[in-house]
This record gives C-alpha cells, structure tokens and sequence, in this order.
C-alpha cells in the first residue's frame, strides 16, 4: 500500500513539470523515464511470490526466496523448515490436482464467480470515479495546474487512513464507506456545476437563484473544488485497499487471473472516464453526476462480498470451498 504515496506524489509534482515543459511532447519525455529506471533497476531483483511456487509444486524454489527475504532481514531459517499447502502438510513437494490458474476455473466455481463478478463492477465503477475526478479538473472553475495538485495532495492523507483504518474496521466496510463518500461529495459537486452553470446561462437580473448565485461565485467555486477534492480523495482511498482485498477474497492458485481481470475491468473504467467528463458540453452537472453514481453503486455492491480481516490465505480452491461454503457472510 505504500506504493501509493509515490503514485499520488507523481501527480502532485505533474502540474510543476508540465508548467515548465512548455510542450506535451516534451512531458511526455519527461515522465517517461523514471518507467525507463524501474525497467532497469528494479524490475530484474523483483522475485516470484514463494505461495506461486509451492502451488506449482516447485517447493525449492519457494524455499529459496524465503531464505533470501530471511537473509535480507538479517535472519536465517530453521533447520529442517518446510513449507507445505493447505491439507498437503506430509508431501508438499507434489503438486495437488488443482485447477490451471485460468479464469475458466475462477468461473468454474459459484463462490469465487459471484466475487470475480462482484469485484469487476466495483472495480470498473471505481475506474470511472477515480480517473474522471481526475481528468474532471478541466470542467473546474478554478485553476487548473492548482486542481491538479490538490487531486494529488489529497490522495496521500486517504492512503494513510486506510492503511492505519484498514487492519481495524475492515476492508469491506472501508471499501464501502470510501466509495459512498466519493459518490456524495459528486453529487454535491453536481449541483454546484449546475447553479454555476445557471448563473452563467442566465443574466437575467429578474432571476433570483442566479443572482444569488453570483453574489457568492467564489463560495460555490470553492464548494465545487472542494467536492472534486473530496471525491478523489474517497477514490483513492478505495484504489488503495481493493488491491488487497481483491487479492484476499481469492486462492493463490487462481489469485493472479482474478485479480488481472480486476485491474481490467478498472482499467475499462479510466478509459469511459475520459467520455464521462466531456459530458460537460451536453450538461455541465453530469460528469460529477456520474461519477456520484458509480460512486454509490460500487459502495452498494461491495455489501455482498465477505469480510476478509483475520481470515486465512487459502493456497487451493478446495481449501476455500471447504472453509467458506457458497452462502458465507
């Protein structure tokens, strides 16, 4: 999770780079090179996860990076020490019969479908929130290199309540609360994007809203700020955990394709997200509409999927159809 931090820090920073740049070519270099770096320093010395091996049945190599994650804190394993899967506790070096990993067999079984099923929505919902709140900074009565900033200042103290919240409340009721918050704080930004647009439209001195309206246009700017500024911060407050909470909700053998589908579906959302904030030039209050509903319906959604604090990682899908049955809470 704490990967994040540097995720919102890039897009707080973005508005100064993009300030001096003087070109999108030219930022588009830019912020192309730390990518170049991690390609080439960081990506080679990142190691295959020990649960993968073992549920392939490759218990050396599983065992190998524990010695060095051991050996790079300082530690060294047990003599005699094994690793083992769930019920294989006399013969881990076999390979269970177990499914491939595809998502064929995430939709083989009813209890990891309805969560497969579940998690793309909520994911592809909070696609559209959290990248339109984001690209939405261009329908802003304020200005634009300041939104920016402010979208990414606002994210860092939402990744530090969630990790500090996460292991205390839950992820399913922080992933719900999160996601409510965004979807109220759009909805509120709605309605001030459409008295502000009715205060625009019509000068007409006769009209009492608009005038009352105009009389106060730094106050209503400020409250639509302050509500794409909000709802960003909800957002990302679910972006943060529903990585985990994703990987927790499935078994390492099918962990990977759940979770890849996962990332799809929201990555499907950043890309409607985009035509969601060009709604502007149809009515200026649906692009914070919108989003305020994905917001809310991702937070209802997530009502049907089980809590995940304090339970196991199960390695196998027998282990989880045997601990969780089709129907738990």
């Amino acid at each position: 999770m704490s990967t994040f931090y540097f995720f919102s820090l890039g897009i707080a920073v973005l508005p100064a780079l993009s300030y001096f740049s003087g070109s999108w070519r030219y930022l588009y270099i830019v912020t192309s090179i730390p990518s170049a770096f991690y390609c080439l320093f960081v990506l080679p010395f990142v190691s295959e996860s020990p649960r993968w091996y073992l549920v392939k049945g490759r218990l050396e190599d599983a065992m190998e990076v524990m010695r060095s994650i051991a050996a790079n804190n300082g530690k060294s394993l047990p003599a005699g020490i094994s690793l083992a899967l769930d019920g294989n506790e006399h013969d881990a070096t076999v390979a269970p019969e177990e499914p491939s990993g595809s998502l064929v067999d995430v939709f083989k079984s009813p209890l990891t479908r309805t969560r497969m099923v579940l998690m793309a929505f909520i994911w592809l919902l909070c696609g559209v929130g959290y990248y339109g709140l984001s690209l939405n900074v261009v329908n802003l009565s304020t200005n634009l290199y300041v939104s920016v900033f402010l979208n990414g200042v606002a994210e860092m103290p939402a990744f530090a309540l969630t990790a500090v919240m996460l292991n205390k409340f839950g992820r399913r009721a922080l992933l719900i609360s999160t996601m409510l918050l965004s979807g109220v704080a759009s909805l509120l930004g709605s309605l001030t994007s459409a008295l502000l647009h009715v205060q625009g439209s019509n000068p007409d001195p006769t009209l009492v809203l608009p005038n009352w309206v105009a009389r106060h246009i730094g106050f209503f700017s400020g409250v639509q700020l302050a509500s794409g500024v909000v709802g960003i911060f909800g957002m990302a407050g679910a972006y943060n955990l529903i990585f985990i909470y994703t990987c927790e909700l499935f078994p390492t053998v099918v962990r990977n394709a759940a979770l890849g589908l996962a990332c799809e579906a929201g990555q499907i959302g950043a890309i409607i997200a985009p035509l969601v904030v060009v709604m502007v030039t149809v009515n200026p209050s649906l692009p914070f509409a919108v989003m305020g509903v994905s917001g809310i319906i991702g937070g209802l959604l997530a009502f049907k999927l089980p809590e995940t604090l304090n339970r196991p990682l199960y390695e196998t899908m027998g282990a989880l159809e045997k601990a969780e049955p089709v129907g738990t809470p």
